[in-house]
């Protein structure tokens, strides 16, 4: 059987115990892969079993849960000589959605099992990586007084996320950032900056998701100054396909790109968790750096 070690994050979704643990095992078994399951109860111990893993030998480390837990398992795995793979069980799974990984759980240890691998670009700002995107801005404001809520008034995520987003919007802050693309510097005066690992759409109804991970480009996304009812017109342009008609929204790709400001402390997000960083931030593509196991290409 062919040997593989599998990091599960205990909390996500509707939480996981033992015996859902010896079920899981018995289900890799049927797919002829002998997993050495964790149960991991914080980011630490999430990212302490992968480390385990590889000291161990483990020729494929699997992250289970979602986007945060993804991000910690292949921070450890990038650059270890180790295959990445990914059972999305969380609660957005983006990562996973933009890599065609099945959500259905039998699906995705069956395509594990195929054992088809891709490498896929890594996202980095100051030595920390990124799947998907980072941001600075209103995101990591909205996310930081989010999990406040959820610890102080033991709100649900989405009903945290909800208050947190109308009382950033009453704060309404700017940042004055300065981007250094190439030979090209660019100033602006914005609520956020959003950079992705590779081409997203922002309209339509496809808005959040990518049609490649491996094309070695960043892109950014910056609200030139819009009022609160400008952020809302954003909105309504990217639903009916007009945001790349918008003036108040600007879109730059590069490999490499500085970010500066005046603040000495920055809170930044990077595929939904948020660290406080000290500007300039330095963020570069590091092209098909990530070696995971994605579903075999479908024959015409």
């Amino acid at each position: 059987m062919k040997r593989i070690a599998v990091v599960i994050n205990a909390g996500a979704g509707q939480g996981y115990g033992p015996q859902w643990r010896a079920t899981l095992a018995e289900r890799f078994a049927s797919h002829g892969l002998d997993a050495d399951i964790t149960l991991a109860e914080d980011a630490n111990h999430i990212m302490a079993a992968a480390r385990a893993a590889l000291a161990a030998g483990a020729p494929i480390v699997v992250a289970g849960g979602g986007d945060g837990t993804v991000n910690a398992v292949a921070s450890v795995v990038l650059d270890s000589g180790a295959v990445f793979g990914v059972l999305p069980m969380g609660t957005l799974n983006h990562f996973a959605r933009d890599l065609r990984i099945p959500f259905q759980l039998d699906a995705a240890i069956a395509a594990l099992a195929a054992g088809h691998v891709a490498r896929v670009d890594v996202g980095e700002v100051n030595g920390r990586i990124f799947l998907n995107n980072s941001s600075l801005g209103l995101y990591p404001d909205i996310v930081r007084d989010r999990q406040r809520q959820q610890r102080r008034l033991g709100r649900g995520k989405w009903t945290a996320f909800g208050w947190a987003t109308l009382a950033a919007l009453r704060r309404y802050p700017f940042l004055s950032v300065r981007l250094s693309l190439g030979a090209e510097d660019y100033a602006r005066r914005t609520p956020f900056v959003f950079v992705g690992n590779n081409e997203y759409h922002m309209q339509g109804f496809n808005i959040g998701e990518r049609d490649r991970i491996d094309g070695g480009m960043l892109s950014v996304y910056v609200a030139q100054r819009p009022t609160r009812f400008g952020l809302v017109k954003l909105a309504l342009r990217a639903l009916f396909g007009r945001l790349r008609q918008s003036r108040e929204f600007h879109i730059f790709q590069a490999g490499e790109m500085v970010i500066e400001t005046r603040h000495r402390r920055l809170r930044v997000a990077t595929d939904g968790e948020v660290t406080v960083m000290a500007p300039p931030l330095r963020y570069r593509i590091r092209p098909a750096a990530l070696p995971v196991i994605v579903p075999p290409p479908q024959e015409d």
